[in-house]
């Protein structure tokens, strides 16, 4: 059987409600010779299936240093995107073809592609978090965690555009003095929206917690957060603190690992400014283990991606692993 996935952006086939969705992933995993990639954000029982675990990048990079033949990565578009560019000669298939990212989707290649031809001059540096048609527009791609760095190891008098994220761009332009950084008008749904009212209030009724938060929040939130980092780097921090509190302002699916970190610690989700009491991800919510299940046995929906432009993006990523080479990162 081939399922016909054009129309929902996912294998939709029913499945026994007596199936045991983790040891059939597990049997399907072995026969398949297949690997489970799963990014913080994704649901925990997802989390627990999986391989890996971790950032986009990191993912991708343990992908291509095993040997399976098909990288079903738990992630959005973009993600899976990255996995096929480092590893061309893998299966890369995602569970929900429909996984979008409002950040990647802020940043049209031909809208970008003009805004680069208005400064011929400038260096183009994006964040990971990005399509592969901006990948490969780009001359070096970074992520949360070295974004910093990289920039500071350019010269002063380099012009710099930044994509797609204002908020990531404005934070490495505060961080490292750069004023001849222009940033991209992108942002993320999630990291938008969280109210610092709300926060402030949480921070009132648990005086001991720290606020965490990811580099992609608005400045207003960086300004009053303890700690500043990637979603590795909050767990780590998390992890390593003396502090038994937080107050976490990313994607709410991070708290899984947390908890499982630092199971005697708390984790409280950073509301946004809507009704919810957390700040949930619709795109990486999209994935679910049954769609999991149907992709490995089908494997569908896959990724393809035009020659010239993996190679293209390429470039940008192998700039950056030789600069954090480099550097020490």
């Amino acid at each position: 059987m081939n399922p016909n996935i054009a129309a929902k952006g996912f294998v939709d086939v029913k499945i026994s409600a007596t199936l045991n969705l983790f040891e059939e992933i597990k049997r399907l995993k072995k026969e398949k010779n297949a690997i489970i990639l799963a990014h913080y954000y994704q649901d925990g029982d997802i989390q627990d299936i999986a391989d890996f675990v971790g950032d986009s990048l990191g993912l991708s990079q343990a992908a291509a240093k095993t040997n399976a033949d098909i990288i079903l990565f738990a992630g959005v578009h973009f993600m899976a995107e990255t996995a096929k560019i480092l590893c061309p000669d893998k299966k890369v298939i995602l569970p929900d073809m429909r996984a979008g990212c409002s950040l990647a989707e802020s940043c049209l290649p031909a809208e970008f592609a003009a805004f680069k031809a208005q400064h011929p001059n400038h260096l183009v540096i994006s964040y990971i978090n990005c399509t592969a048609d901006i990948k490969a527009l780009t001359d070096i791609v970074c992520t949360s965690s070295n974004a910093v760095q990289i920039v500071n190891s350019l010269p002063k008098n380099q012009a710099i555009i930044f994509a797609p994220d204002k908020n990531l761009g404005a934070y490495v332009r505060k961080v490292t003095g750069r004023t001849n950084m222009i940033l991209w008008d992108g942002a993320c749904m999630v990291h938008e929206i969280f109210s610092i009212e709300k926060i402030q209030h949480l921070m009132q009724q648990h005086p001991n917690a720290q606020l965490l938060a990811h580099p992609e929040c608005e400045a207003h939130i960086l300004d009053i957060a303890h700690f500043v980092g990637s979603t590795t780097a909050i767990l780590n921090y998390a992890k390593k603190s003396d502090c038994n509190a937080f107050i976490v302002a990313t994607e709410t699916g991070i708290l899984h690992q947390m908890m499982k970190d630092s199971p005697t610690k708390t984790f409280i989700p950073a509301p946004p400014n809507n009704g919810c009491a957390c700040n949930d991800c619709p795109h990486m919510k999209l994935n679910t283990l049954e769609k999991v299940y149907n992709t490995l046995l089908y494997e569908l929906p896959e990724i393809h991606m035009d020659e010239t432009i993996r190679v293209k993006a390429e470039l940008g990523i192998r700039k950056m692993l030789d600069l954090s080479a480099q550097l020490g990162l």
